[in-house]
This record gives C-alpha cells, structure tokens and sequence, in this order.
C-alpha cells in the first residue's frame, strides 16, 4: 500500500504508542502461529509443482532413485494458459442516463491505471498462486505520484505468504484484521524513516520452513514491515471505517487515524480481495490443484521410483560360487580374460532380477492420465487430437468443452476482479476524480465528442457531491481465445450472406486485429461517397 504522506501525523503520545503497538504485535503473533501449517502446505504445494518433493524421504532412502514426471506442473501451466485467454476487463455502466458519459469516463481511467500498473502481469502472478496454492490476493489502493502527481487507484498482486487474514473468519471483512508484511534492512529503514531507523530492533518473526528452521540466512539481518490493517463499526455514523498502521522493530512508524480519522477509504472495506479455486468450508482461504493431486502424482513417481531401482538391479545381474567349483571370484570378476580354470561348472549360476508385472507400465499411465482427465486438462484442451477426430469444428468444440474447468476458475477470477473495481472506482471517487476527468478530456481533444459530453460530465461531476450515483461494472475478456473468435466470424460471415444482417453491421460484430482501423476507415470512406453524391445531385438540378 503507497501512504498518503500530504498531510503531517500528527505525534502520539509514549503510552499510547506503545500499547497500540503491542496489541498489534500480539495480534500478529496470534495470527501468524495460526497460520504455521498454511505456511507448510503453501511450501509443500510449491515443491511438488517444481517436481522437488523428494526432499522428505526417509534417510535409508537417500539413495534410491528419485525419478519426477512434471505432470502436475504441466496441468497447472495448461490451465493457466487458458486463463491468460480470459484476462478482465471492466466496463463501467450506470443506473441513470445522466451518468452514462462519466461512466463512459470511468471506463477510460479504469483502462489508464491497469495500464499504469501492469495488471496483465500483476493478473499472470495470481493466476500461479491461485492455481498452486489455491487462493490468490489483490490489493487495491492509492498512488498519489502517479498520472505526474494527480494520483490514481490500482490493483496489485499480493504474494500469498506475505499477506495473513484472520483464521477466525469465514469472509475477511469479517475479521478483526489484515497483516501484510515484508522483509527490509535497516539501510532502508534509515531512507524512508531516518528519525526511527536507529531504535528499530531486529525482531524474531521469521519465515519459516515446515521443520521449524529459518527460510534463509539472509532474514537474520533484516526487520520486519508490519502493515496492519484494521475494520472497525462506528455506531454513531452506522458505518464501518478502515485504518491501517505500519510498525516495525517495536516501534509505530505511521497511524492513518492521525491524518483520515474518520477511515482510510470512504468504502470502509479491506482493500483485498481474495479468488479461491476450491471452497474451504469455515475459512476465507481456497484448496489449489496440488492439494486435489498430490497423492496421485507422489505415488506414479513412487512406481516410477520402483521401475529404475528393477531396471538397475537387471544391468547387474549377480553371479552364485560355491566354494566347491573351485572358481576364484575374482578371476571370474575379470572380463579380460579368455579362460578361467575350476573343479566343477555345478556351483556357478546367475541370479537374475525378475522383471516388473506388465500391467505395471500401463497403471502409471492410466495414474497420470487420470490427473489430466480429472483437472480438466485432456488431450483436447491441449490441442492433441488423438481420438480421431479429424473435422475441424468437431475439435474446436470438443476444445470448447474440454476448457470447462478453466472457464469456471476464470468465473471465479472475474468476480473477484469485480469486487476490485468497484473498490477503485470509490477511491477515484475519493480522491481525484474530477482532476482525472478533466485530464483524460484534454488528452481526448476533438474525438471527446464521440467518448463523452464535456458538459454532461461536469454536470455528473457536480451532482455526485450531493448524490452519489451507483456504478455497475461488468467484465470483459481483453482477448478472446482462437476458436471463439473463429466460430464468432463463421457466425457473422453467414448472417452476411444470408442477407439477415447488413456488411456494415457484420463489420461491426467480426473480432480480429485492427477492427477499430477497419471500422474508422469505413466510416470516412461512406462520407467521402455521401459527399460526392450531394455534389452530384447539387450539379445535376443546377
């Protein structure tokens, strides 16, 4: 979160900064113990999507083969790339027509600060998270450097192990906060806060392995940066208010109340929103596709482990003597040589391992096979069309309906992205809405007039002081994927030509790159033959 430092905190007293500060230390620890087995599962799920999950082996096991077949990895990273075909984006309706161009407006701005903040790739992070580990975080807030100083709202990424949500609530705006921490030197401390940076203490609150052991050495230097976010019910005002604090080695750094009193934002919200893959009934938290198949995939690298260790053990095939073949071991050891001598060929015979059951080979296929079938990844959702298929429209809906899984994890995305913005718009709302309009419609220049209405806008502008209008937000995929655009065209093409719809329309409706060139280009071009037209007709009745 970026703190709106234009107004000057006013100074707290000792006492009161003390307690305040360690009730939120106590809180913290009460939360971040909570969450010690979450820490654990979000490791564990990040090591069996890189294929690292051997680690935990018994020590008598050190030496087996460790064999590792991505499956798991190669399923999430199919899912995910059908997600990077349903990135959001959000159209901004209203409930009244006197709002239509600010909404228009709002639309527009949303676009810049998506654009500012790299939302694609703050998207692309999530998506891994909520995939590995079941649940991915946005934050949403204020820049007030951005736009050159106007300011602007965004939506970022938060990783999921720096953010911790109260283990008592089902919905986090129920809980009683939310803590996102990072790690920084003192050098740091001393260049954002040079007047605390040298009392700051080096705390304990370390990330942790699940065996309890520091997650690197280079934590042991540092301080942590608690940012504490709180909701509070205010019955006077019948309302709820947010605040949000920064503490760090024992100290209170920043206090919103000292500047915005009456809250942090005017929504009165936690600016995070969480998107679960799996439900995880009495938790705000989500189950991820290496929970669902951990077990299958350990357990077809378990059989794969058994294959190697038979295969190596039949490249070494052992060889009996008796003492009474009279053969020396170590004369025989010897491949060099031509003839060996001994008393009788009866003591000698060769120990051969006995192979593996041939169904064994077709189980471990079927066991991964099955991880694909049940995540939604088939062979058809990842453009393999080995089961005949041969018509093209065939396997693009058999595409279509295999991305099913992926559609509905998209579903579920979007929602949360909704929540989101709806947030944003409040904070542009709050703080910069009227500057942003006005700069957006000097950018705009002559085409403002096919956009938005400049006196309409400012008519909008001035009513909302009164009367805020509600905004509804709709969702848009930036980039539809091939085969929708595909059947979309053929659609389109047919409509064409049975003469149902017009060219111009059909224009209109086809999806392909540089359709706002191809449409501009038409419209100029129907101009052009208007205004011959109506030189002819003027010439021929002159």
């Amino acid at each position: 979160m970026i703190i709106n430092t234009t107004n000057t905190p006013k100074p707290l007293s000792s006492a009161k900064k003390a307690a305040e500060t360690e009730r939120i230390y106590a809180l913290f620890s009460e939360f971040y113990d909570a969450y010690r087995g979450e820490r654990a599962r979000l490791e564990k799920c990040e090591r069996l999507y890189r294929g690292d999950h051997w680690y935990d082996v018994p020590p008598n096991e050190k030496a087996e083969p460790r064999p590792v077949t991505p499956v798991l990895q190669s399923t999430i990273e199919n899912v995910r790339a059908d997600l990077v075909d349903y990135l959001p984006e959000a159209i901004v309706g209203s409930d009244a027509p006197e709002y239509d161009a600010l909404a228009d407006m709002f639309t527009h701005i949303l676009h810049e600060n998506h654009l500012r903040c790299g939302f694609d790739e703050e998207y692309l992070k999530m998506t891994h998270d909520l995939l590995v580990g079941g649940y991915g975080v946005f934050e949403t807030g204020f820049d007030q450097d951005a736009n050159g100083g106007l300011g602007g709202a965004f939506i970022n990424y938060v990783d999921n192990r720096t953010v911790l949500f109260d283990p008592l609530a089902a919905d986090l705006q129920d809980g009683r906060a939310v803590f996102k921490f990072t790690h920084h030197t003192r050098d740091w401390f001393t260049q954002h806060y040079p007047d605390a940076a040298e009392e700051l203490k080096e705390d304990g609150f370390l990330l942790e392995m699940p065996d309890g052991e520091a997650i690197a050495p280079r934590y042991d230097n540092s301080i942590l940066l608690i940012e504490c976010w709180r909701r509070e019910y205010d019955k006077k005002r019948d309302k709820y208010a947010v605040h949000m604090s920064l503490v760090a080695g024992g100290m209170m750094l920043e206090d919103s109340r000292d500047a915005r009193p009456e809250g942090y934002f005017a929504h009165g919200e936690y600016p995070f929103v969480i998107t679960k893959l799996f439900e995880r009934k009495g938790s705000c938290l989500g189950y991820g596709i290496v929970d669902m198949f951990e077990t299958a995939q350990r357990n077809s690298d378990k059989l794969d482990q058994i294959v190697m260790k038979n295969a190596l053990l039949a490249s070494h095939n052992k060889l009996l003597i008796t003492g009474a073949s009279g053969f020396d071991p170590a004369d025989l050891r010897d491949w060099s040589k031509e003839v060996h001598q001994g008393d009788s060929l009866n003591g000698i015979s060769w120990f051969a391992t006995a192979p593996l059951p041939a169904y064994m080979l077709s189980y471990i296929a079927d066991m991964r096979n099955s991880i694909k079938e049940e995540s939604g990844a088939n062979e058809f959702a990842r453009g393999m069309t080995h089961a005949g298929v041969t018509s093209g429209t065939a396997i693009a809906a058999l595409q279509e309906a295999a991305n099913k899984r992926s559609r509905m994890a998209a579903r579920c995305i979007h929602a949360s992205f909704r929540k989101a913005v709806c947030q944003e718009i409040e904070v542009e709302r709050e703080y910069t809405l009227s500057s942003r309009c006005k700069k957006t419609l000097c950018a705009l220049g002559g085409i403002g007039e096919d956009i938005v209405k400049l006196t309409s806008v400012e008519k909008a502008l001035s009513s909302l002081k009164d009367l805020p209008s509600e905004f509804r937000v709709t969702v848009k995929v930036v980039k539809e994927n091939a085969f929708s655009v595909i059947n979309n065209n053929e659609t389109v093409f047919r409509l064409v030509q049975s003469g149902m719809v017009l060219p111009d329309v059909g224009l209109e409706l086809l999806m392909f790159d540089g359709k706002d060139r191809a449409v501009q280009l038409m419209k100029e071009k129907r101009l052009e033959m208007q205004l011959a037209l109506g030189e002819a007709g003027a010439q021929a009745t002159s």
